[in-house]
């Protein structure tokens, strides 16, 4: 172990405080999560009491956060398919790290999965059926 870089700048641990697992790094959760989703979880860490319980209503969170309503939306309910976070409607309960990171897209496979998910190949599509060709997009 290293000694600190400013002796007299130790953090300590006074009253209340966050944690986050080092597992939330080394096993791919923080990859796992879009910006806003990450903003909001590490929020809701911060504010969380010692069960990972807080409340705040989704208006100040959002003007906390400087984020719209749709992004608040898809970070919380991201977050609640990631198996992170629960949610009752008043209540969030920040959850303990599940045992792998869920992941919430598949990975597109075949042509059949590139048409329905693929926003180039939908965009090609398009065009086809439209009777345009690449060059006349421009």
């Amino acid at each position: 172990m290293r000694d600190p870089l400013i002796n007299n700048r130790v953090r300590k641990i006074k009253g209340s405080f966050a944690f986050i697992e080092h597992r939330f790094l080394r096993h791919g959760f923080w990859a796992s999560l879009g910006h806003e989703e990450l903003l909001l979880y590490f929020f809701l860490v911060l504010v969380a009491d010692r069960d990972g319980l807080s409340f705040y209503p989704y208006d100040k969170i959002c003007s906390l956060l400087t984020i719209d309503v749709d992004a608040y939306t898809q970070a919380r309910n991201g977050l609640i398919d990631k198996d992170l976070l629960a949610f009752d409607g008043t209540f969030f309960q920040v959850l303990s790290l599940p045992t792998e990171v869920v992941r919430t897209r598949n990975l597109l496979k075949n042509k059949a999965d590139m048409k329905r998910e693929d926003p180039a190949t939908i965009h090609q599509i398009i065009h086809t059926a439209l009777g345009r060709s690449n060059d006349q997009q421009k």
